[in-house]
């Protein structure tokens, strides 16, 4: 077992203490000029979301915020409102990926080589474009996504701060900057693959890592593995020379993961009920269909099963059969996402009268406005892919978790949720990866039996509260750094 027992300490205060005022913030101060922040995501839906609700809170605090995504996303983004709501303060700019229309931009790796290629110059272009023609509101700060923290390099040329944003658990980013540590042991080899057969334990309050538990493991295709692993490889170097990592996780539900790592500032959970002046929310690439709400108002309390796997997510069509009999088995009400591609690629097709039969508890919509239904007071359980932004939203919300991770960091959330909080319970599979009609249906009767489950949820909703609070520790983490930029 890979243990850590010496522990970083380092908060946001101490990062002001550790770096002197540049002659570039000294200028800002005398001359009070608006800051101005240059804010990138990864093209994807899981990381433009969090990104864009920081942004709207920075933006809250009077900091000019120029919002960059791809044309493709751009697209999707504009797409997905009905009404497009942001706050004053923002503004949406976009740069091309470099691809040819022929090309994939579902596969995250064909973006990402072309955006490697392609980035850095299209954002130099764009930032000396800004700064032309603000004179008073030049690009003072780059917020970028860590998936692309190469593009840091990008602010450093041009004077101005790096800073990364981590859109997962604080716990995957404090196991990323071991990897030397554990290919020295003998734990990794250069590939992201465990050598021995223990645990990898970072500390006792952090779930450890299994064998095919690592954020970058792929076991059955070590091609992929090998490239997210190089992907983590990369973000451990990011953090290590940008001047703040903001985290969307909250110190006291990962304190000994937030330990571990220099520099970081936790500042979620990121909501839009804590960010936004309006209910507007941004960054999503479907239109949310917001008739589940009336039809949640209509639903007993904490009656509800929401069941929702995110946007990446695809299942077998046998796979999917088999989760609609156990809801349907379950005898409970349904909010059920499908994603018009969720079944492999294509559209769901449901057991014979599964739909005339649930017709009277059950709703189905290709996307959801997901902060309310799980603030709203019928929602009862979560069946998620415990991806980490639903995760968090969860958490915030107070509602307990059935859990059927897909990839990546989704296992290790799991574990949070399991073994740490104790706020879910496991879809265990079958030798076979399958999760039976039966499993689903038995774990949801437990779920909603389980009154401990019900109270540590409510606990940890708590804490996401007092966090957000003014005495709390994200609010006093977003306004260090939010000072910072004014200086």
């Amino acid at each position: 077992m890979y243990t850590v027992n010496d522990l970083y300490t380092n908060t946001c205060t101490d990062l002001e203490l550790e770096h002197p005022l540049t002659s570039q913030e000294v200028a800002m101060a005398v001359n009070g000029k608006r800051p101005h922040a240059l804010v990138v995501p990864f093209p994807a839906q899981g990381h433009v979301m969090p990104l864009m609700k920081l942004s709207q809170k920075i933006a809250n605090h009077g900091i000019k915020v120029t919002f960059v995504n791809t044309e493709y996303v751009h697209a999707k983004v504009l797409a997905g409102f009905r009404l497009l709501v942001l706050v004053s303060g923002i503004e949406l700019a976009s740069i091309p990926d470099g691809l040819i229309p022929e090309d994939d931009r579902e596969n995250d790796f064909t973006v990402t080589e072309s955006l490697v290629r392609t980035m850095p110059g299209y954002l130099t272009d764009l930032i000396e474009k800004i700064n032309c023609e603000n004179g008073d509101e030049k690009i003072s700060c780059v917020i970028a996504d860590i998936a692309i923290g190469w593009i840091l390099d990008v602010a450093k040329k041009v004077g101005a701060e790096p800073v990364a944003f981590l859109p997962a658990a604080a716990a995957g980013m404090a196991l990323i900057l071991h990897i030397p540590k554990l290919i020295e042991a003998g734990n990794l080899d250069i590939n992201g693959t465990m050598m021995r057969s223990e645990l990898i334990n970072l500390s006792d309050e952090i779930p450890p890592w299994k064998r095919n538990e690592l954020s970058w493991s792929f076991s059955s295709d070590l091609q992929t593995q090998k490239i997210f692993f190089e992907c983590c490889l990369t973000a451990e170097q990011t953090a290590h020379h940008a001047k703040w990592l903001l985290c969307n996780t909250f110190h006291e539900i990962e304190s000994s993961a937030c330990k571990l790592i220099p520099k970081i500032c936790p500042v979620g959970p990121l909501l839009s009920s804590n960010s936004l002046k309006s209910s507007a929310s941004g960054g999503s690439f479907w239109v949310e269909d917001t008739t589940c709400l009336s039809w949640l108002d209509n639903q007993p309390v904490g009656s509800v099963i929401y069941v929702s796997f995110g946007s990446i997510a695809i299942f077998s069509q046998d796979q999917l059969h088999e989760l609609a009999l156990g809801l349907e088995h379950s005898g409970r009400p349904f909010l059920w996402v499908i994603r018009s591609n969720l079944a492999n690629g294509s559209h769901a097709e449901y057991p014979n009268g599964f739909q005339e039969r649930v017709a009277n508890r059950a709703k189905i919509v290709e996307w959801t406005p997901q902060e309310k239904v799980l603030a709203h007071s019928s929602v009862g359980c979560f069946l998620s892919h415990c991806g980490w932004n639903s995760t968090v939203e969860g958490v915030s919300m107070g509602v307990p978790f059935l859990c059927w991770p897909y990839f990546a960091d989704q296992f290790h959330n799991q574990n949070y949720i399991c073994d740490i909080w104790k706020i879910g319970l496991r879809l265990n599979p079958d030798e076979n990866g399958f999760r039976s009609s039966h499993e689903i249906k038995t774990k949801i009767g437990m779920l909603f039996s389980d009154h401990s489950i019900r109270e540590n949820s409510l606990k940890v909703k708590e804490m996401s509260i007092e966090s957000v609070n003014e005495s709390g520790s994200t609010f006093q983490n977003f306004e260090t750094f939010i000072n910072h930029l004014k200086i």
